[in-house]
């Protein structure tokens, strides 16, 4: 490799100056120099250093070699920065075999690189046979090879040509063949040289060793852009790399037009940023900024397609900072400062947030967008950035690396331990519980009811703590955002979260429904059916009675006009939500029903999804999910209706934005239950099945990581429930969905307990969204159910057929709220209105007792409405 040498009493031509920039490294004598080309972004730079202190702060400052005498070695230094030089002096005091013999034996093995001074004679001896039967510097290259740095590379070995000799072009091949680097003093290289100076083009060639393996000696060139992104191959000769170093642009030799400017005709130019040779010396590679459309003839970044991930980010946003439309929200982040910021630190929290493997991907990919478009707002590139990194990546002096005391201060606040709890139910609840791993028994924990204290009962029938304040801190900017800037915001949201970019959220009746197999439509239909005849079963009477003579009074139903219905979407389809939901708004008559479900990667609805809708009357879906579905039906946008009620299980965003909503007077609406995670309570005894137990648990667990599953083992022998466990494993081993079975059943657990007595006495404190009763006695013990969602009587009562398709409803309270919420029903969705009609006689009957009442209570309007009829009597 060619080594451009530039002391500081050298005045170098600019474009030489620019040319010798492009090259992989420059050896600087001046310490000022060196720090200046670091600072200007020209390439590596390596330079001549007094001292090892001053290595340290010029290494710290960005250097990428300092070149030091081997007695000033500094061990803190990393040696792969650090170029030993073996003098001129040293080689006359100690001849040339004795200093290769020491460079090998010492620089090579503490340092990156080793300089040798030479003069042109030296140098002809070192690239002579020698006694052992291989030139000196061969032995010295070959040496510094095999030792590797890391990532960095082998060492490197570098001549510098000292005395009253020159450079010659041979000289420099013939160093290249031994694989050595050659040092030549800027002032004997010239863009156009004079007698005694060698062209820089022709010295880079030789030096470098490059050779081609073509018929017609062209050089394989792979072109690069500022991220290294390939953008193609052409070919380079001797002339298109002198012209290409000269004109510090992509020059090339076309095999059919001779030398080639690239984009002199297209508009595409290059600007030549560096020029390299691989490390067979048989490729070049030219990096470059590309200029216009792009460097492929089609009008593409590359020959290979477009560019993606990053380099495709930076490219567009730096697009959009110029020619964004007016009204986007692109161009509201360019122009409003404060927005970027708050965004930036909006995403940064949520990116400090995010646990999962995806989701800390997701939160990354959004903080990077808004990354790049504070960068584009102030000029910054990705090279930029890049350049920032590496200099970083120098940098031998490490600061602690703390966070800022405010940083600190606000981490260690949200993370506070809380106060112990009168409940300790950290030794019930929380104590070694992990996933269990593969290959690792898949098992609930068991406890005793005759051992735990009244205390760790108590801490059993809770629900893990759910972080409401900070659940609502996230969800409370999405409902303010949706309440503001409606459809926009429910489209970035979408965008956001779903990954899913549509240009519309509504669509409306009549629907496009997609073909579903026969199989999947009998199915739906049958559900439909059986589910809508139980719950037209519910319709009641009007009531109406004669209180007394002459005052009667009535109470009569009407269905709530406008009702929304979310259907989770995620890690299942489930159209059977669809139903559960749409089938009792039907039979109650509702004229509005909105569905809201989140769309798929293609931005469709899942097709059994939209068949329900249709069957069951829906007038709208809204294509979203989470918080933001719910607060576009919550106060309705440009598209999506406002409705009167919201009804439909999710998680815990959901369940937050329903709180919030229902609790704004401005929205005007109301929900069905709160809801939590999905939950099993199973009762089992020796008359229950194994297999069918172990199914009824795990047809929970499989619903989410959070999924809560209870057993209550009733008088078992350690056989009788090891059977249980060994149908839980060998079940959950085979479900697609064994990874979240791994994370929810070590969560549960399994209480012993001595009778059915002391089993429903536990099942009504906790108050389980699904009771199964699998026993050969089921329906005797259903009179003592006081608190559940659901209940499952018998051994052929899976939970899967509530869920599906019996007719009873599976949006069902959850969390222990089924000690003062039902679930979903027909009268979900209709409200009652009394009336009542007195006749002449039935007020004479009644008044004296109102107005009694009125006075007793002071309201002497509401007294006086009653006396002034009976004035006219």
């Amino acid at each position: 490799m060619l080594v451009p040498k530039i002391t500081s009493t050298l005045t170098l031509d600019p474009s030489l100056q620019q040319a010798l920039s492009l090259l992989p490294f420059t050896l600087y004598t001046d310490e000022q120099q060196a720090v200046a080309s670091i600072e200007s972004g020209y390439a590596s730079a390596w330079a001549d250093i007094a001292s090892a202190a001053q290595a340290k702060d010029l290494l710290n400052s960005g250097l990428s070699v300092a070149v030091l005498a081997p007695t000033q070695l500094d061990a803190t230094i990393d040696t792969s920065r650090i170029a030993f030089r073996y003098s001129a002096a040293d080689v006359a005091a100690h001849g040339l075999k004795s200093i290769v013999e020491c460079a090998i034996a010492e620089g090579v093995q503490r340092a990156g690189a080793v300089v040798l001074e030479l003069t042109a004679d030296q140098i002809n001896e070192a690239t002579l046979l020698a006694d052992g039967g291989k030139p000196l510097l061969v032995q010295l290259v070959n040496a510094a090879s095999a030792k590797l740095l890391g990532t960095d590379g082998p060492v490197r070995v570098l001549v510098e040509l000292v005395g009253d000799g020159s450079w010659t072009i041979g000289m420099l091949s013939r160093l290249a063949g031994a694989g050595a680097d050659a040092v030549v003093s800027a002032d004997q290289l010239a863009l156009d040289p004079q007698e005694g100076q060698l062209a820089l083009g022709e010295a880079f060639i030789a030096a470098s060793g490059l050779v081609s393996d073509r018929a017609d000696g062209l050089f394989t060139t792979v072109v690069v852009d500022e991220q290294r992104v390939c953008l193609g191959v052409v070919y380079s000769n001797a002339a298109s790399v002198a012209a290409a170093l000269a004109a510090a642009q992509g020059v090339y030799w076309s095999r059919k037009r001779g030398l080639w400017h690239k984009g002199a005709t297209s508009g595409a130019t290059q600007t030549l940023l560096s020029v390299a040779v691989d490390c067979d010396s048989d490729v070049l590679s030219f990096r470059v900024r590309q200029n216009g459309a792009g460097f492929c003839h089609h009008n593409t970044r590359t020959c290979f397609g477009p560019v993606a991930g990053i380099s495709q980010l930076a490219q567009v946003v730096a697009e959009r900072r110029d020619n964004a439309p007016e009204g986007s929200y692109t161009r509201r982040l360019f122009g409003d400062e404060q927005l970027l910021r708050a965004k930036l630190l909006e995403e940064a929290t949520e990116l400090a947030d995010a646990s999962s493997k995806s989701d800390v991907a997701f939160e990354a990919a959004d903080l990077l967008y808004f990354v790049m478009v504070k960068c584009a707002a102030h000029g910054v590139t990705l090279a930029d950035i890049e350049r920032s990194l590496d200099l970083k990546h120098r940098k031998v002096v490490r600061r602690p690396g703390n966070a800022k005391p405010q940083f600190a201060a606000a981490v260690a606040s949200a993370t506070k331990p809380e106060a112990p709890s009168a409940i300790a139910r950290t030794s019930i609840l929380s104590a070694d519980i992990r996933p269990a791993q593969p290959g690792e028994q898949i098992r609930m924990r068991v406890y005793a009811d005759s051992e735990l204290t009244t205390v760790e009962r108590d801490a059993l029938q809770q629900r893990p703590i759910i972080d409401s304040e900070e659940i609502m801190r996230r969800v409370r900017p999405i409902v303010d955002a949706v309440r503001a800037n409606g459809d926009a915001a429910v489209l970035e949201f979408t965008a956001k979260f779903d990954r899913v970019k549509l240009d519309h959220t509504v669509i409306r009746a009549p629907f496009e429904v997609p073909a579903l197999s026969d199989a999947v439509r009998a199915a739906i239909d049958q559900a439909y059916s059986n589910v809508h005849a139980f719950h037209s079963a519910q319709l009641g009477a009007d009531t109406c009675i004669e209180t007394m003579p002459g005052v009667k009074c009535s109470r009569f139903s009407r269905a709530i006009e406008r009702v929304g219905l979310y259907v989770p979407g995620g890690t299942a389809v489930l159209p059977s939500s669809a139903l559960m939901l749409g089938v009792p708004a039907q039979v109650a008559g509702c004229r509005e029903i909105v569905l809201a479900t989140p769309p798929r990667s293609d931005g469709s609805i899942v097709p059994e999804v939209l068949y329900v809708a249709h069957k069951v009357g829906a007038t709208a879906i809204v294509k979203a999910g989470g918080a933001q579905a719910i607060a576009a039906m919550a106060y309705g946008t440009e598209t999506v209706p406002k409705v009167d009620k919201i009804c439909g299980p999710g998680n815990q965003y959901v369940t937050a934005a329903k709180m919030l909503a229902q609790n704004d007077t401005a929205a005007m609406v109301a929900i069905d239950m709160p809801a939590g995670p999905s939950e099993v309570l199973v009762v089992a005894d020796a008359t229950s099945i194994p297999a069918y137990v172990a199914s009824d648990l795990l047809s929970q667990a499989e619903h989410g990581p959070d999924s809560q599953v209870v057993l209550l083992a009733v008088d078992l022998t350690d056989e009788q429930l090891a059977a249980i466990e060994a149908q839980v494993h060998e079940q959950a081993s085979r479900l697609p969905r064994v990874d979240i079975v791994r994370q929810s059943i070590p969560k549960s657990y399994c209480l012993r307990v001595a009778s059915m007595a002391d089993a429903m006495h536990f099942s009504n404190a906790y108050g389980p969204e699904h009771l199964i009763l699998q026993n050969d006695r089921a329906s005797d013990y259903v009179a003592d159910v006081i608190n559940a969602g659901s209940v499952f009587v018998g051994p052929y009562s899976p939970e899967s057929c509530g869920d599906y398709a019996s007719g009873t409803n599976h949006t069902l309270p959850t969390y222990g709220f089924s000690k003062m919420y039902s679930g979903v029903n027909t009268g979900t969705f209709v409200k009652h209105i009394t009336s009542q009609e007195l006749t002449r006689e039935g007020l004479a009957n009644i008044a004296q007792t109102v107005m009694t009442l009125a006075e007793v209570e002071e309201l002497e309007a509401h007294r006086n409405a009653v006396a002034i009829r009976l004035r006219d009597m």
